[in-house]
């Protein structure tokens, strides 16, 4: 399979292949998600090796979680040899795959565009992205002069709406940004 996906599908990342894993062909995963063992809802998943520029589809036939890390086995890749080009690669899902959010619920890829906002009703900018990684995510909002780095905790968000995401931040975590 060499062709990438459509580009007008909206797709979410949900982790990055660490390394082959065994002889058989499975990838350990490093997964994006809140609980690892959800890649395993996912038959379709795309992989991209340019930072999703280009998605090229492949079939979920097995994951396990092994730890903070996933073992996936995709149906096109049966050896090592094959496995190690998979390194490095980032792993996405189509928007439209994953399960509606429950009530108070949000996926942070969302928040993405979304103008922020103290409860203040000062506006700190547009959020450029979400850093996920160590234990914490991460949004990024910028506007013409600063840039934010402000912890994804539910205790932050007010609310969210379709165009604004309006925040309650403790004293001097804005300043600490400087």
């Amino acid at each position: 399979m060499s062709q990438p996906s459509a580009q007008t599908e909206s797709f979410v990342l949900l982790g990055i292949v660490i390394r082959p894993h065994g002889i058989r062909g499975e990838l350990k995963v490093r997964p994006y998600t809140e609980t690892p063992g959800n890649l395993s809802r996912y038959r379709q998943l795309y992989l991209s090796a340019d930072h999703g520029k280009t998605r090229v589809p492949y079939t979920n036939i097995q994951t396990r979680a092994n730890g903070k890390t996933v073992i996936l086995r995709l149906e096109e890749c049966a050896t090592r040899d094959h496995a190690e080009q998979f390194s490095g690669m980032e792993i996405w899902v189509a928007s439209s795959d994953l399960p509606p959010a429950g009530k108070d619920e949000f996926y942070l890829y969302t928040l993405e565009g979304k103008q922020a906002q103290t409860e203040e009703g000062r506006i700190l900018g547009t959020v450029t992205a979400i850093l996920a990684g160590g234990g914490q995510d991460i949004l990024v909002i910028r506007d013409a002069q600063e840039e934010y780095l402000v912890p994804v905790v539910r205790d932050f968000f007010v609310a969210i709406d379709e165009t604004k995401v309006v925040l309650t931040l403790p004293p001097g975590l804005l300043e600490i940004n400087k």
